[in-house]
């Protein structure tokens, strides 16, 4: 499979490995690459167009974030997880991200509040468009403008870290997501229009783990996701 075209958005840029990490980890959680597979550093070198120093440094950062494991004189091997690993994520997402929407509340000025409006404006013409590249990057400015807003780094690190464990590009994806994301970032406007801190980390909090149920089942019927009984 040719990254070319069809993985919008990659780009040669310093940190090359960064970007081979998010491929590899978009195929994952997609399930062109399964549980058991073995990934071959120099299979997508050619795959990419790329030397393999980035593929190895991207494959082991994937490796630190538990999505594949290192065999010696095998490689590396997509791992199995589960559906309790995916609600934990979404459930360390709604900590975070709630304070982080608490504190935008009360620092967001004016023009930010404006900006963040636009951004959703395109948003929900992206869904209409039914256009999921452009969902997905609109989806994480709109996020990012928060994170921003909140003058928070330590924090906003984390979230971005936590981030990476979640499959974004699969919620455009999901029937009934688009009206459903689009109730929630309303809600969250309107409370850190309101400069209401409370409502503000509820609106945010919700709207992580409101997804987990259906993204769950669209991954467990693909085959990326394991069920409890079959995680160990």
């Amino acid at each position: 499979m040719s990254i070319g075209s069809d993985e919008p958005g990659f780009v040669a840029r310093p940190q090359l490995s960064d970007d081979v990490a998010r491929v590899v980890r978009r195929r994952i959680f997609e399930g062109t690459y399964p549980a058991g597979e073995y990934l071959r550093l120099d299979q997508l070198a050619v795959d990419l167009g790329i030397s393999v120093t980035p593929v190895r440094e991207a494959l082991l950062n994937l490796r630190a974030e538990g999505l594949l494991v290192q065999h010696p004189r095998r490689g590396f091997m997509v791992v199995r997880f589960t559906a309790r690993d995916l609600a934990d994520v979404a459930d360390v997402q709604a900590y975070v991200g709630g304070e982080l929407a608490a504190r935008a509340a009360e620092n967001i000025s004016a023009e930010q509040l404006s900006e963040l409006k636009a951004i959703q404006d395109n948003l929900e013409r992206a869904y209409r468009d039914a256009d999921p590249d452009r969902a997905v990057r609109l989806n994480h400015e709109y996020h990012r403008l928060i994170n921003v807003a909140a003058d928070s780094p330590k924090l906003t690190q984390f979230m971005s870290g936590i981030t990476r464990y979640q499959p974004e590009s699969v919620f455009p994806t999901l029937e009934g997501w688009p009206a459903q994301s689009i109730r929630d970032h309303r809600r969250l406007i309107d409370a850190l229009e309101r400069r209401d801190p409370d409502a503000a980390r509820r609106a945010i909090a919700e709207h992580f783990t409101v997804g987990v149920a259906p993204l769950t089942e669209h991954l467990i019927a693909r085959g990326v996701i394991a069920k409890e009984s079959e995680g160990g």
